[in-house]
């Protein structure tokens, strides 16, 4: 298998400041404390093709309401490779847990953004029962795949920014 990745912790400041604009009430030592026990995405078997991201901190989701969870995690991607975001097999199975995005995609420039190329996943409990995933479970995976572009590309322009950044 082709090397094409390293995931990377984003740094403590940019974790607390994205923290901070989606969760106002949660203290600054806390958040130093959340970052310092991010565990970076890892496959569970050797024939695995997903990665495994895990919750920084844990999440309770009533029936139909969404949280956006910032990772603490960025992924240094070759040219010509994406990483592509989906919830966990079983928790979307079992439990009807949706990325709010259906696919998250994760270009290879992501990771020059202003901030960090920060991987935040935004995901809804679709299901009829309350939903408790705890701290450090895995609750989304990434899988790097090859894309292609067409002959005549042309594109020049350069991303800075997250979601929607590039029009």
């Amino acid at each position: 298998m082709e090397k094409v990745a390293k995931f990377e912790k984003i740094s403590c400041e940019q974790f607390g400041k994205d923290l901070g604009i989606l969760f106002p009430n949660i203290p600054e030592m806390k958040a130093k404390e959340i970052y310092d026990s991010i565990s970076l995405p890892k496959r569970a078997t050797s024939g695995s093709a997903g990665y495994d991201l895990f919750l920084p901190f844990g999440v309770f989701l009533k029936p139909h309401e969404s949280i956006t969870v910032p990772t603490g995690i960025r992924a240094h991607i070759a040219e010509g490779w994406v990483l592509n975001i989906y919830p966990r097999s079983g928790l979307g199975f079992k439990f009807r847990l949706r990325l709010d995005n259906t696919v998250g995609i994760i270009d290879s420039d992501y990771y020059y953004s202003e901030n960090e190329g920060h991987i935040m996943i935004k995901f809804t409990n679709e299901g009829e029962n309350a939903l408790s995933i705890g701290a450090g479970k895995g609750f989304a995976q990434g899988v790097f795949l090859p894309f292609g572009i067409t002959e005549d590309d042309d594109v020049s322009a350069v991303r800075n920014g997250g979601f929607g950044s590039t029009g």
